[in-house]
């Protein structure tokens, strides 16, 4: 299913994801209806790479944008094995798919917070950790990770092929941040991309 080894328990837990996201698609645009036949490959394979990036004693992860789960309920699901005291938080201001992931989440036996509501108005969370999947520009992704992690965390973003064209305008938005990349195991022109130490001087 994955380029990262999971166990059986998580193996299966995943499963159960993919099942409901079939049932549910059917009724709400969880994900697009042309990729539902590559959701393994596509969706949880990709989502899947962020657990490895985990830092060490993070106690708060949380996912913006959460949608149908991709990445915050594949790494609910790993966390249980890996690091079961690392709480995840999902942020979802959609209606519907924040009742998906709360009921998605009680079939595959997860612990989750869903938030329904936009990152924008949402109390801090002073995560140790954030992650987001397709959800927008990295200037716009800055704003909003800035919202919610704490001073020393780790924000990780799934980025595809205009990543570089995306750092040089979050840099002219006054954007000052560290990053590395590394290659997406399931998206050849994808990348990992991990930030810290955010700041940001001033707006254009």
């Amino acid at each position: 299913m994955s380029h990262v080894p999971v166990s059986r328990e998580t193996s299966e837990r995943l499963d159960i994801l993919c099942t409901m996201v079939e049932r549910w698609n059917r009724a709400i645009n969880l994900v697009a209806a042309a990729t539902i036949a590559q959701l393994r490959h596509r969706h949880i394979a990709d989502s899947t790479q962020l657990v490895a990036f985990l830092p060490n004693k993070a106690q708060h992860w949380v996912d913006l944008g959460s949608g149908a789960g991709f990445p915050g309920l594949v790494i609910a699901a790993q966390l249980v094995e890996f690091a079961p005291d690392c709480r995840v938080t999902l942020i979802e201001s959609d209606q519907r798919k924040a009742v998906f992931l709360r009921e998605a989440s009680r079939a595959m036996a997860i612990q989750t917070n869903v938030i329904t509501g936009r990152i924008e108005n949402t109390p801090h969370q002073q995560a140790d950790v954030i992650s987001a999947r397709a959800l927008a520009p990295l200037t716009h992704l800055l704003y909003l990770t800035s919202l919610h992690l704490k001073t020393h965390g780790t924000a990780i973003f799934l980025k595809g092929q205009e990543m570089a064209s995306e750092v040089r305008v979050a840099a002219k938005d006054g954007w000052k941040f560290e990053s590395t990349q590394h290659k997406s195991a399931t998206d050849p022109g994808g990348a990992i991309v991990i930030v810290r130490n955010m700041t940001r001087e001033h707006s254009k």
